[in-house]
């Protein structure tokens, strides 16, 4: 049986393991099953539970409080010493290499990085065999239990620790996905990312992100959320769910309650979500909810303060009445619940390192994330645990879960992959041309005022001056082949007075100027003024606004830049700025496809939800 129809079987059973479990087993391991188990009944079932209760039976304290951490590790190999990895392992752990972080803690997952500075992330053979090479580590422990490897891969080029240089196909981002519409082809890139991603021994994939994003001042999700219209989050949700399965891997939806109405990003500081009960009910817990019924694996936490459901003031991670009364009594959910990363600024700010991990699973949560001092963390939670500040009861009910999980995506039975085949599955070309084919679909034109678009075929001089260096350069290259003759000036996300003038003066005689942007409406939440990023991309816009050469405004990332520039006659919003989003743009100019995405948030006091032009 594969690891997608294991999963989905157990799910179907999963609104409980058991009355008959409880006969079985011990008290404690008994209660681990909790309350939410309570109902279940299936003929795999008790062996499934006798495997568990046999596997705890025999773990250490250390081993089960082991399991609750995912940690990151430094280095692209488990057993190599190279100077940068074994001075990351020996900041964090004491120790030189992954394998023997996996050796002290035991822990339950891992996670991958490439721009913080593990540096796990190469090309398909390497992390495939790095992922061997942490299971080898993992299994030499009695009794076995392989680890969860977990990654941040949401689609687009944001949140992407595979980027263009591992090989790994770019699908569109969460926005770009809402704009498309089509929940076909939400599923497909979920499935091509989970394909790939389990070919190189990736199980666990921190996506999708489930926040319905109102607010267009939101630092930290925008275009990494599908949108504004709970329903139709919800629908780009469930579909993604369902390819992940596909793609036999399991999915994370993120950031419960939901982050999507805030102003504060949670990495740098702690957010407050304002929303009423009934706000919530309406608008940020439907995606949530259509996951657990779709059968979602695992949800995580986001370090937000909900006032309507804790009053006290607690961090959702850190909140007993969000995450236990809230995601598991009321909304019915018996997965994984994992951490947000601790060692972010919405967490440790306000919970020092010995305190967070205990308060933190104290709330409800099984899985803890990058904590900033694992030593202290672990010890923290053993003392509590020896104290009965946490029972043994609640440690097995967490145990218990990440167990069941492993064993319901078949990583007991098959931990480890094939590295040879893994460089296949990457540059599969189905692959890229499915990413290809639903960018195409996902483009919006808000603007056309003048039917500058399509552009006539034919030579063209054009000038592409604004936001990103692999941007301009990839419209650029889109544009040439198309016969034009391009001239290049990148200037980054805040143009100097002198930028501006060069991109002026290179104007004169174009035939046309293409303008990517990045956030050039983002307003500061502390000062309520537009940042110096978005004062000089729209005095930029604006300058070349004023000559005589059309100009095409393309928003690259958040689709409020509009808001900044009205004027503009001629703006497309991407939603992100993968390869692929780059040449459905410039397929978009020429009319090589009919622009077919729709705005999936509001434009204040200029475009309504669902907006979009076509030829």
């Amino acid at each position: 049986m594969s690891r997608t129809t294991l999963t989905r079987c157990g799910r179907l059973a999963a609104a409980g393991l058991a009355a008959a479990v409880a006969v079985s087993m011990p008290y404690a391991a008994t209660h681990a099953a909790g309350p939410e188990q309570a109902t279940a009944a299936s003929g795999k079932t008790p062996t499934q539970h006798g495997k568990i209760v046999s596997l705890m039976q025999h773990m250490s304290l250390q081993q089960k409080i082991g399991q609750l951490f995912v940690i990151e590790v430094y280095g692209r190999d488990a057993n190599t010493v190279s100077d940068a990895a074994k001075a990351g392992n020996q900041k964090l752990y004491g120790v030189d290499t992954p394998a023997q972080a996996i050796a002290k803690y035991q822990p339950g997952g891992v996670i991958y990085f490439t721009t913080r500075g593990p540096d796990n992330i190469g090309d398909p053979a390497q992390v495939a065999t790095l992922s061997n090479g942490l299971q080898q580590a993992a299994l030499q422990q009695r009794p076995k239990i392989p680890l969860n490897i977990a990654v941040d891969q949401e689609g687009g080029a944001l949140v992407a620790r595979f980027g263009p240089a591992s090989g790994a196909t770019q699908m569109p981002g969460q926005m770009a996905l809402g704009a498309n519409g089509s929940t076909d082809d939400a599923a497909r890139s979920a499935e091509v990312i989970g394909t790939e991603l389990a070919a190189v021994g990736v199980t666990q994939d921190y996506a999708p992100v489930a926040d319905v994003n109102l607010n267009p001042n939101n630092p930290v999700i925008g275009i990494r959320s599908p949108g504004a219209d709970p329903a139709a989050v919800s629908d780009i949700v469930v579909a993604e769910v369902e390819g992940f399965d596909d793609g036999n891997l399991s999915s994370i939806a993120k950031h419960f309650p939901g982050h999507g109405d805030t102003g504060v990003d949670s990495h740098y500081g702690l957010p407050e979500v304002t929303h009423t009960r009934e706000q919530l009910e309406e608008i940020d817990l439907p995606p949530f909810k259509a996951a657990i019924d779709a059968g979602i694996d695992a949800i995580m936490t986001a370090h937000v303060t909900v006032p309507a459901i804790d009053p006290t003031g607690e961090p959702a991670t850190m909140s007993e009445p969000i995450l236990t009364g809230l995601l598991r009594e009321e909304m019915g959910f018996d997965g994984l619940i994992v951490t947000d990363a601790l060692d972010m600024q919405g967490a440790a700010a306000t919970y020092p390192a010995d305190v967070a991990p205990v308060e933190a699973f104290l709330a409800g949560a099984d899985q803890l994330l990058i904590p900033p001092k694992m030593d202290i963390a672990y010890a923290a939670v053993t003392d509590a645990v020896k104290d009965g500040t946490i029972s043994r009861k609640r440690l097995d009910q967490s145990v218990y879960r990440i167990l069941k999980h492993k064993l319901d995506n078949e990583i007991f039975q098959d931990p480890y992959v094939d590295a040879a085949a893994a460089p296949a599955v990457f540059s599969n070309p189905l692959h890229k041309a499915d990413a290809q084919s639903i960018s195409d679909r996902t483009t919006t034109l808000v603007k056309n005022d003048d039917d500058l678009l399509p552009l006539a075929a034919g030579p063209k001089n054009v000038l592409v001056a604004g936001w990103g260096v692999d941007t301009t350069a990839g419209i650029a290259a889109g544009l040439q082949k198309r016969g034009a003759t391009t001239q290049v000036l990148q200037s980054g996300t805040t143009p100097t007075d002198a930028n501006i003038a060069a991109a002026v003066k290179a104007a004169e005689g174009k035939d046309l100027v293409v303008v990517p942007t990045n956030n050039a409406w983002q307003i500061n939440p502390a000062t309520g003024q537009p940042t110096p990023a978005a004062v000089a991309q729209t005095k930029l816009v604006k300058a070349l606004l004023d000559t005589d050469t059309p100009v095409v405004v393309t928003a690259m990332r958040n689709p409020y830049d509009v808001t900044s520039f009205p004027e503009a006659a001629t703006i497309l919003n991407t939603y992100g700025y993968t390869s692929h989003q780059l040449e459905s743009l410039v397929r978009v100019l020429y009319g090589e496809v009919d622009p077919s995405g729709k705005l999936p948030v509001e434009i204040p006091d200029l475009y309504p939800l669902g907006h979009g032009l076509s030829y």
